[in-house]
């Protein structure tokens, strides 16, 4: 099969949906824009007939997607060193540095993540469109960490659904503000883009289902050491689900976790964690673990990184906060 075809059959329990949505589903890293846009070029077919958008799926059919050939202009691959933990011939996991963008945008064509996979590897799938080639998920620029990255578009869609069907586990560590009341929890809030601020993520009751569990590793004076397991994987999840419940991630100056938290401490404390913000320039999250069922091979794999030294090192710091 060429690897700009993908084959998608519909379960039982999908039945009745509207094929776009089906589709965003089983795709959750192609944009809706580009899946309307390959639906209405006629690149979706069923049995050979070209359907339309509010075609309402069927089990047992199976859903064709003739994605369109890349540009030849394409991104520029860039020899740029990846902390590759593990690679086949489908996919590839990488552990991302802070500071690395994953995919090129406005104001950032050189030097991401997708510039380094392009030199590395001699294939990335089309599923996520030129500009994201082989990205089945995504990290913040300063969030470092694991992430699976698929050669070919029959592995792309089998992560992504994995991802879809919360299948996939992804294991985050954080600094943040506080000390959580109880050692286990629970946040369980809808996302979607904030109404005025399109680069932010905001609780909204019409947004995406989102949930995070979290468990406190270490407790300080004024912070915790948290694990976060994912059980969805909307866009900052875990940090504006951390400031909802009045914990923003050490750092995070996007959603309330730097300059004001100085506010009201005394004397010592505040000059105490000034200093760290100078030393400590990102938000304190990590993307530690990451498991899933390769799609090829159907074995269950899993990957570990170490906390990063970063972050250990202001776990030092932390614990000489002034009481």
């Amino acid at each position: 099969m060429s690897n700009q075809i993908l084959n998608i059959a519909v379960d039982a329990d999908k039945a009745g949906k509207r094929i776009d949505k089906f589709l965003a589903e089983q795709l959750p890293s192609v944009t809706r824009s580009r899946l309307k846009k390959i639906i209405d070029d006629k690149r979706v077919t069923i049995a050979g007939k070209v359907v339309k958008a509010n075609h309402l799926v069927k089990a047992g059919e199976e859903i064709r997607i003739h994605f369109p050939e890349p540009p030849k202009q394409t991104l520029e691959p860039e020899d740029i060193p990846l902390d590759i933990v593990y690679e086949d011939r489908h996919l590839l996991v990488v552990n991302k540095p802070a500071g690395m963008i994953v995919h090129p945008a406005y104001g950032n064509y050189s030097g991401t993540l997708v510039n380094a996979l392009l030199a590395h590897c001699e294939r990335l799938s089309s599923v996520s469109g030129d500009v994201r080639p082989g990205l089945v998920h995504r990290l913040d620029k300063d969030t470092t960490g694991l992430l699976v990255v698929a050669k070919d578009n029959v592995t792309h869609v089998g992560l992504a659904r994995q991802l879809s069907k919360r299948k996939m586990e992804r294991q985050y560590c954080a600094i943040v503000w506080g000390n959580l009341k109880s050692d286990k929890g629970t946040v369980e809030a809808p996302l979607a883009r904030h109404h005025k601020e399109r680069t932010r993520m905001a609780i909204h009751q019409e947004g995406k289902r989102a949930v995070t569990h979290y468990t406190v590793l270490e407790r300080f004076v004024l912070t915790s050491f948290i694990q976060l397991q994912l059980e969805t994987g909307r866009t900052h999840q875990i940090r504006v689900h951390m400031n909802s419940i009045g914990h923003p991630v050490f750092g995070d100056s996007t959603y309330g976790g730097k300059g004001k938290q100085v506010s009201g401490l005394n004397h010592d404390r505040t000059i105490f964690f000034v200093r760290l913000f100078k030393e400590f320039k990102r938000q304190m999250l990590h993307a530690r673990t990451l498991a899933f069922e390769h799609p090829i091979t159907n074995q269950w794999v899993s990957f570990d990184s170490d906390i990063p030294g970063d972050i250990q090192a202001l776990l030092g710091e932390l614990e000489k906060t002034p009481v």
